[in-house]
Order: C-alpha cells, then structure tokens, then sequence
C-alpha cells in the first residue's frame, strides 16, 4: 500500500505543474485598501471598489471584559474580545462570533499570490516532408501559488517562496528546465495588466522550495501586501487549525480551512525531474488541497505561516490526507537560497553536513500542561559517524543529542529533524555547539563548519 500511495502523490504534485487553465482571471475580487480599527474595536476592512466589511470586535473595551480579557462573561474571550487589561489587540484573533478564520484568513491573503509560469518545449512530429525538420514547438502554461517571505514596499521589492516543482518542467526547452517567463499576481489584483513579472532566484529539487525575486514594483508598492509572518511550526500540535490559500485550480487565490492531522512525517516519492527519488519531511493536514495549491501558504488560527502546500492524496477510499513542508524548513531553505543565490550563478540549496546518522532510542507523547495540547519527544542519539567527516572524531555511535546552538539559538533535541534542519542556516565558519551524554556523562562539544563539508542539495 505504501508505494501505491507515494505514487499517487507524485501524480498530484505533477498536476499541479502541468495544468493548463485559461479562465484564472475570472470574476476577481477588488483589492484590500485598508484595515482599521474603530472606537468599538470592530477591525474594518476597506476594499478599493469602495466596499467595506465589518469583521467584528476584535479588541476589548478598555479591559471590560475581565482580568487581562481572558475569563468575560462569553467565556475565553471575554464580553468585548480577546483583549488585554486595557484593550490591547491580540493577535487578532477573535471576530464577531468567536471564529478566528476569517482574520487569520485574511492576513494569509495580504501575503499570498497567485503563480503563472509559460513554458516552451519541442516535440518530435508524426511525420516527415522534406524541407521539414519534423520538429514542433509548443507553449503551455503552469499555475501555482505562491507567499511573500521578504518585502520592501517602499522599494516595490520582494522574495517569494513557491514550491519547486511549479516553476520547473523537465520537458522545458530552458537548461535548467526552470520558465524564464514567470508572473506573479496578488489577491485581488489577478487580472492581466496587474501581473508582476518575477525571476528565479534559487530552488531544491530535494526540498521542492524554490525563491522568486520581484523588483521594483509599482503594484507592490501601492498594495495592501505583506510579508507572512512565520510562526515555529515545531511548536504546531495536531488538531490545531491549518488553513490553507492558494491559487486552487488556477482559478484565482482562495482559502480552505480544516487541521493538522500529523505534526511531522516523511513521505517518498519521485521527485519533478521524473526520475530522482526523494524523501520529504511534511504535514499532513485535512484542509482541501487542490492543483494550483502547489506553494501556497499553510496558515494557523492567526494567520501565521506554518507551512508550504505542496501535495496531497487522491486514491479511492482515500479522504482529506494534503501535505505541507513545515515553515522551519521552508525559511531556512529560503533564506539559505538567498544567502547563495541571490546575485550569483549559484542555484542550489548549500547544506553544511554534519557527516552523522541519527536513530530515535525512545519515542512518548506527553501533555503540556498549560495549553493540553499533545506532542511527541524523541531521545535521539549517533548511530553512525562518517569517517573523514565534520563530526570525525568529536561525535560518537550512542552519543544522545541533548541541545545544540547555532549563532546564538538554541534547540533542544527532542525529535530527529530537529539537529537535521539546523544544518540548513550554518555556514562556513559557524561554531554549531552540542551538548550530548555519554556514557551517561554530559559535555559540551563544538564543531566548526568548514567550506568542504557544505554541499549543493
């Protein structure tokens, strides 16, 4: 059963690199112009066609509902909103009716856009004449979606984060099989003459990330957009609200909301280039996922980024199983990319290796006692150390991986990805300290990563 479902995943993650959609522009909706709060603490939304929406008290009245708002007459929310002692907003998470989804819904929007990358590909033909090279070019066209990770309004400057495999075609006549006719469209403004015409940065056929550069652009600057704010997706607990916005379809950006299903899993399958095997670590949620979602923003209940949408399930007997690359891989890839590519001839991830192989010693679920939210602890330790590796000599097999800091932060190891994915931000001449026990006993380690041990992924 496993490798028919992998294979299905790849089916859809193609799909959405492959559809061809000509009626993305129907029926857009006006742009957001502004979001203010007035003096009942409704947040009001003004869009550009003049329309305004009322979505409720989203801040207390000068603290009227109860110590620090937390225990009003309504319950956590208290008579007025979720409010601090004097009214302070918090993070906007209450609406009229107690429903974070439409606020959290919204700021997804302002950092969404909608994906459209042509492609130009020869094919051989069914017939010869002489005179005739027998060959065909076609055109087509691929939609996806897209999240803003920096923006500089004032500059009309931006990168954004997609997946891979929605700029990539291998059949593309471009050498690297990446469009070199890409557009982006923010919501509400997805119409011809608002597309703003992006180039690639960098991307990971292995981590199906890849970064767009938009500069100077006068739609960014006069828009309501923003860059999404990322939230620590280790810190994501299952059941908690996944919404997901996109560009389903290819019919325009659009919101579905459902949860997280499993906070952390790896799923295999063939990678975009149709032939190199490659494992994802994701999240699976029960959000309807759709083609054109492929890049798009995973959402929690206010609006923070937590993952990238970049898959999911259709099989028969199967039901509501998307996937998401968690946001702590999807920035550190991002902005790894960035650091390497930006400006250079360079294309690719850099990863510094540690040159270890981790195995998980024990595995419990336990509850936190301040939120009642499960999650899953790891004791991870060294199965194996490579020889002439970074580790070579300061690791050992059976070594348990405590902590580790990299440039100031640090991270408890309670879960395998957690020492994999630091790697991601380290760069050449990095200290990456770890605290390990051996042989029951705890000391403090330092490596220092050195250009040899930073490889293309």
């Amino acid at each position: 059963m496993k490798a028919k479902i992998c294979s299905v995943i790849l089916a859809i993650c193609l799909l959405g690199v492959s559809v061809i959609l000509s009626s993305c522009y129907s029926n857009e909706p006006a742009g957001l112009k502004s979001a203010s709060i007035n003096e009942n603490g409704e947040l009001i939304l003004v869009y550009e066609n003049g329309t305004e929406q009322n979505l409720g008290v989203v801040v207390g009245n000068n603290g009227a509902d109860g110590s620090n708002g937390e225990n009003g007459e309504n319950g956590a929310s208290g008579e007025n909103g979720a409010s601090g002692a004097d009214g302070h907003i918090g993070s906007l998470e209450i609406t009229a009716n107690g429903n974070s989804t439409p606020v959290a819904s919204s700021k997804g929007l302002r950092s969404a856009v909608s994906i459209t990358c042509k492609f130009q590909t020869t094919v051989q033909g069914s017939s010869w004449k002489p005179g005739s090279s027998n060959t065909t070019t076609k055109n087509y066209t691929a939609k996806g979606s897209g999240v803003i990770y920096h923006l500089d309004k004032a500059e009309g400057d931006a990168f954004i984060i997609t997946n891979y495999h929605v700029v990539y075609d291998a059949s593309s006549n471009t050498a690297n099989g990446i469009s070199d006719d890409i557009s982006v469209f923010l919501y509400g403004s997805e119409i011809e003459n608002k597309a703003i015409k992006a180039t690639y940065v960098g991307g990971s056929l292995y981590y199906d990330i890849a970064v767009l550069r938009v500069e100077d652009s006068d739609i960014l600057k006069n828009s309501g957009a923003a860059a999404a704010d990322a939230a620590n997706s280790d810190l994501v607990s299952v059941g908690e609200s996944a919404i997901a916005v996109g560009n389903a379809r290819g019919l325009g950006i659009s919101s579905t909301s459902g949860i997280i299903s499993v906070d952390s899993e790896y799923i295999t399958m063939t990678a975009a280039d149709g032939k190199t095997e490659v494992s994802f670590r994701v999240m699976r949620v029960d959000t309807a996922i759709n083609s054109g979602n492929s890049g798009g923003g995973l959402y929690d209940d206010e609006g923070n980024l937590i993952g990238i949408v970049n898959a999911k399930i259709v099989y028969d007997g199967v039901e509501n199983i998307g996937y998401a690359i968690p946001s702590n891989i999807a920035t550190s890839v991002a902005q790894n990319i960035i650091d390497y590519c930006y400006g250079t001839d360079t294309e690719t991830v850099q990863r510094a290796l540690l040159g270890i192989t981790v195995s998980t010693k024990d595995s419990k679920a336990l509850i936190d006692p301040t939120t009642g939210l499960m999650r899953i602890e790891e004791t991870v330790s060294v199965y194996e150390v490579s020889d002439g590796s970074l580790a070579d000599g300061i690791l050992q097999a059976n070594d348990v991986l405590v902590s580790a800091e990299l440039g100031g932060s640090v991270v408890n190891i309670t879960r395998q990805h957690h020492i994999i994915d630091l790697m991601l931000d380290a760069r050449a001449g990095d200290t990456v300290t770890l605290v390990v026990i051996r042989n029951g006993v705890e000391m403090t380690l330092n490596l220092t990563v050195t250009a040899e041990c930073i490889s293309s992924y």
